[in-house]
């Protein structure tokens, strides 16, 4: 990017956490990512698993359908991933949990 973005230009993602942090302030803290590469975006990830996700997408408004999944790290990490427009940002929540491991069956219990 060519272009050097002040921080008035993260002035929406900057907005839109702030109503957040009114609007949802009980809700499990994620970690919080705004970028000059992408000024309009705001990404909130959660990484203590899925349920702090599930809260955040119910309490956004967020369908179930517009949830992506796939995994990563050979298959050991599952990724959740949603967006919707707030308060003029790009948001984007992501939630990281372990895949567990599946039961053995039959004689190798």
């Amino acid at each position: 990017m060519s272009e050097n973005v002040t921080l008035d230009g993260l002035a929406v993602p900057l907005r839109a956490l702030r109503l957040l942090a009114v609007d949802f302030g009980h809700l499990p803290a994620p970690d919080v990512r705004l970028s000059p590469v992408f000024p309009a975006q705001l990404e909130l990830s959660f990484h203590r698993g899925l349920p702090d996700f599930e809260v955040w997408r119910e309490a956004l408004g967020i369908s179930p359908d517009a949830v992506v999944y796939r995994e990563q790290s050979d298959g050991r990490t599952r990724v959740l991933k949603a967006s919707s427009d707030f308060a003029g940002a790009e948001l984007e929540l992501t939630g990281y949990s372990d895949v567990c491991a599946p039961e053995p069956v039959g004689g190798a219990a």
